[in-house]
């Protein structure tokens, strides 16, 4: 066996604890049943850092995470540190994990499983089979351009400016990586931005043509305005294969995409660096949900899109395609036998909790290793 992985766990905030640990019992699990062994080290991130240190993250955590083989986080914020300082946020903690590690890469699938086709809003027909992949520029944009911020005016009023910026090396590198993925799957991008009115968005249309045209002519390229993507995800998202857009579009986009699916807490995500001299990727893994303080410490909270999201890890870090199958197909098989957690809770279905959604799971793994 080679040397064990080094995984970095950061529960965060509100129900992040809690889909994280059934995500330590399947660790547990592939440890006792399939010797994929990790070393595992735990930090505190978000409202949880900041009451112990008095910052979102330390950076003690910081290079923890610069020195792992890769990250799964849970989910930072908390409504008591809503009215702080912007750099004392919570959410300031995932923001520089991906700023320092380099993660520019943002893999966002929205995929519906057939038995969850019926709870999502809209009709079976449009939705069933739905299998999409929306990649976003995590690292530029207008979450991090200069200038920022807010500033008083000689009247008195105020003024608050984001700046949205991108660079011609930026633009290619996302690109370059959802055309290698749409290689992968069925062959199409849709690249998505603004260039009706956002000089960004002329920019970005003009780098994707020409990088399509020298390295990726094979793959079908298709361009599209933002809001329209919106309105098409909406009225008929199987059209689409990969999506590539920006850091703001990417962030609302996938949010709307998710809930295609019926429910946040079914969907995983990926972050990805560049790959270094030996082909290593820093990597960083979390549900695309939130806190949801409302239900936090309950034992509510749906932990499927955390366990998918350590599919996630298995596969892209580690390259171990059949044991990220493996959960994959465990939850389909939960979700066959009509478990559900509230958010995604049907007529006729059996109600569970975070726990017994996760001894479930575990069940499924047993029988499929078997």
């Amino acid at each position: 066996m080679p040397a064990n992985k080094k995984l970095l766990v950061l529960p965060g905030d509100g129900i992040g604890p809690e889909v994280m640990r059934q995500v330590r019992r399947v660790v547990d699990w592939f440890d006792k049943r399939r010797a994929v062994r990790f070393d595992i080290k735990e930090g505190l991130v978000g409202a949880a850092s900041l009451d112990k240190h008095g910052v979102p993250i330390t950076d003690a955590v910081m290079a923890d995470a610069l020195a792992t083989d890769a990250v799964l986080f849970g989910a930072v914020g908390d409504p008591r540190w809503d009215n702080v300082a912007f750099d004392k946020k919570p959410e300031r903690a995932i923001l520089r994990l991906r700023k320092d590690m380099g993660l520019f890469a943002n893999l966002r699938p929205a995929t519906v499983f057939d038995e969850l086709a019926d709870a999502s809003t809209l009709k079976r027909e449009v939705i069933a089979g739905l299998d999409i992949l929306i990649l976003r520029e995590l690292t530029g944009g207008v979450y991090f351009g200069e200038p920022r911020g807010v500033t008083t005016l000689p009247d008195g009023t105020k003024r608050g400016v984001d700046t949205q910026v991108y660079t011609t090396p930026e633009i290619e590198r996302i690109a370059r990586v959802g055309f290698e993925l749409a290689r992968k799957r069925r062959n199409k991008a849709t690249s998505v931005e603004k260039a009706n009115v956002m000089h960004t968005g002329v920019l970005w249309r003009e780098t994707v043509t020409k990088l399509h045209a020298a390295e990726y002519k094979d793959v079908e390229l298709n361009h599209m305005y933002a809001d329209n993507c919106a309105m098409q995800l909406v009225r008929n998202p199987k059209q689409f294969d990969v999506i590539v857009t920006d850091n703001l579009f990417g962030d609302m986009l996938s949010d709307l995409a998710s809930m295609l699916t019926g429910s946040l807490g079914m969907l995983p995500s990926a972050s990805l660096g560049a790959p270094d001299a030996t082909g290593r990727r820093r990597a960083l893994y979390e549900p695309i949900h939130g806190t949801a303080p409302d239900i936090a410490g309950k034992d509510l909270a749906n932990p499927l899109a955390t366990l998918l999201s350590f599919a996630m890890l298995l596969r892209y870090s580690f390259d171990l395609a059949d044991d990220a199958a493996l959960i994959e197909q465990a939850a389909k098989s939960v979700l066959k036998r009509g478990l559900r957690t509230a958010d995604i809770m049907q007529p006729g279905a059996t109600k569970v909790s975070t726990t017994q959604m996760g001894e479930a799971l575990l069940k499924e793994l047993d029988t499929l290793a078997a």
